[in-house]
């Protein structure tokens, strides 16, 4: 969930791209740490909900004794004040775990399902099974959460997992690869750290699922990456989500939810508002308010909003230049420090850079739009985004929106509650991501539906066997 092409916030599973650092796991030990999940997963231990159970309480337990150094290590990596990282990445995880704790059973148990007159008196059912070892590959962006709320999922499933963290929040990956070996199963739950050669070196080994959350491009070698050994994969990946607000909408509520969502890891969310579309009628009145968030949000002289690293600071400075547009707030960098004003754009060009690639940095355009049919126009226009975010009171409105366009959700009158939402499926559709997870939808994600039918050897009925005769044909049709 992140930017497009190298802007991604998960550039250290880019297969084929220069790492930053040197590898922290060997790679040519990786092929035995696979082996040996594999041999755990043989022995069935993984299968039973004694051993789901005891995995998820585990992890559970890591969170809540370590949340002080969780919130130290995104402090250095992201400079993510510890309000913040207890409610991204600490509570979310705990959300997911405590779904998972509850239903486990029910989840794990067969379904029977119906089977048609011409095979009665059989019984259908469907199973659940692991899947293997599965390779989680996780952002930098929120280090945690887009790793070990995965991790939920396929520790529920039954699964023994590989976990591949973003070497570009070092912290966070050292933690990782300290922690999870003093609380999980170590025989079945490993941290392998370091760049491309690792996690090509997982993917090698022909593992029996990737679970990935980064950007489009990086999603592409992936599956590439994938393809030889048909492996399937999960690909949350990310997109220029938008806003749209009518005339009527509730401008003050509208502004406070758009610009604290925007705020949020400055603007380093999958599920940020990405540009807004709104009626031109109201886009001073927006755009004020808007502007008067920002102040009371950001008080002082110093409103500006720490960047991961050069590299990101960089590319979102970039996005400031040639937009086109008028840029009504913020603006201002700080070369030595690598933060950034969050900045409002009015009317930027469409065609430039700011408008093209997902932004990922706090940095907000705002296209006025003369109907509600040109912003849906506008949006389907694009790649299929990550999410649509709709402020109108109007139902008719909402139904159109959800209706007319295409994205892996649509919040109505907020902004990113679906990822918070573990009943929901979490993901995004085309350009913006392949399957799902969150609460079962993740358990699913992580397990094989196998159908079985039992039947009896008596009745055997001739009718089933040649020489096929024009009688026994008309009596077959009138059970098919």
């Amino acid at each position: 969930m992140t930017s497009v092409a190298s802007n991604s916030n998960s550039a250290p599973s880019e297969l084929g791209t220069v790492a930053p650092a040197d590898a922290a796991f060997p790679a040519d030990a990786v092929n035995t740490v696979v082996h040996r999940l594999r041999r755990t997963f043989d022995t069935g231990r993984t299968g039973s909900a004694r051993w789901r159970e005891r995995q998820l309480d585990a992890l559970s337990r890591l969170l809540s004794e370590n949340e002080k150094e969780i919130q130290a290590a995104l402090a250095t990596d992201l400079g993510r004040p510890a309000a913040d990282a207890w409610l991204a990445d600490i509570a979310a995880v705990h959300l997911e775990i405590k779904t998972a704790r509850r239903n486990l059973k029910k989840w794990m148990s067969e379904t029977k399902v119906r089977l048609p007159l011409s095979q009665l008196p059989g019984v259908g059912r469907i199973r659940r099974e692991p899947l293997g070892v599965v390779l989680i590959i996780g952002p930098w962006n929120y280090p945690f959460y887009l790793t070990l709320g995965p991790l939920v999922g396929a520790l529920a499933a039954g699964n023994c997992a590989v976990i591949k963290p973003s070497e570009y929040a070092a912290a966070s990956s050292a933690l990782l690869a300290q922690l999870v070996p003093r609380y999980m199963d170590a025989d079945a739950v490993e941290v392998v750290e370091g760049s491309v050669p690792e996690t090509a070196a997982v993917i090698d080994q022909r593992v029996d699922h990737i679970f990935f959350t980064g950007s489009p491009a990086v999603g592409q070698r992936i599956m590439a990456a994938a393809a030889p050994h048909l492996t399937p994969v999960t690909l949350e990946l990310g997109g220029k989500s938008p806003v749209i607000v009518t005339a009527d909408a509730d401008i003050e509520v509208a502004a406070r939810r758009i610009i604290w969502a925007k705020l949020m890891n400055s603007g380093q969310t999958c599920i940020a508002p990405d540009y807004v579309l709104v009626a031109k009628s109201i886009a001073p009145a927006l755009i004020n308010a808007m502007t008067d968030t920002l102040a009371r949000f950001r008080p002082g002289p110093d409103t500006a909003l720490p960047i991961l690293d050069r590299r990101q600071f960089d590319r979102v400075v970039a996005l400031l230049a040639n937009h086109g547009g008028t840029v009504v707030s913020g603006g201002g960098v700080d070369e030595s420090a690598a933060t950034i004003e969050p900045t409002i754009i009015l009317d930027p060009s469409v065609t430039a850079p700011v408008m093209q690639e997902e932004i990922f940095g706090p940095v907000l355009p705002v296209i006025p739009v003369d109907t509600l049919d040109h912003a849906i126009d506008f949006i389907r226009a694009r790649e299929k985004p990550l999410a649509v975010y709709l402020f109108s009171p109007s139902r008719r409105v909402a139904n159109r929106v959800i209706a007319e366009t295409s994205s892996g959700g649509v919040v109505v009158n907020h902004i990113g509650l679906h990822c918070m939402a573990p009943n929901l499926p979490f993901g995004g559709v085309g350009n913006s991501g392949m399957g799902s997870y969150h609460g079962r939808w993740g358990f699913e994600t992580f397990s094989h539906r196998k159908s079985l039918v039992s039947t009896k050897t008596r009745p055997d009925l001739p009718i089933l066997y040649p020489p096929v005769t024009a009688l026994k044909e008309r009596i077959l049709r009138l059970f098919f």
